[in-house]
């Protein structure tokens, strides 16, 4: 399989995985909008919420990162640029979910 299939493939799929996350935090957020810090607190706290949180943190970076690399390569036409600006994206794609969910399980 090509690799621009595969890319395809996964933001495809990333995408409908992100829609239901999308909707649940979107409900969620609207009922603890205006809450004290500690129902905000307790809501991430819960064992689901906690877990669907990161799924949706994890899968929202894979997709962004995704789309952002497909920008690359169409708009930068340096390979060296294009091959750097990658790296980097692919490196904060990792940190950032790893960095939140190492904060929200703690």
């Amino acid at each position: 399989m090509n690799i621009s299939t595969k890319k395809w493939l996964f933001l495809k799929y990333s995408s409908a995985l992100l829609l239901p996350l999308m909707a649940w935090f979107i409900i969620n957020f609207v009922s603890i909008y205006d809450s004290s810090y500690e129902v905000v607190f307790e809501f991430f706290s819960r064992q689901p919420s906690k877990i669907l949180f990161l799924l949706f943190i994890v899968f929202a970076f894979f997709f962004s990162s995704l789309t952002i690399s497909e920008i690359f390569e169409d708009y930068i036409h340096d390979e060296k640029i294009k091959n750097v600006a990658n790296k980097v994206l692919y490196l904060f794609a990792i940190m950032i979910p790893l960095i939140t969910t190492i904060s929200v399980l703690i």
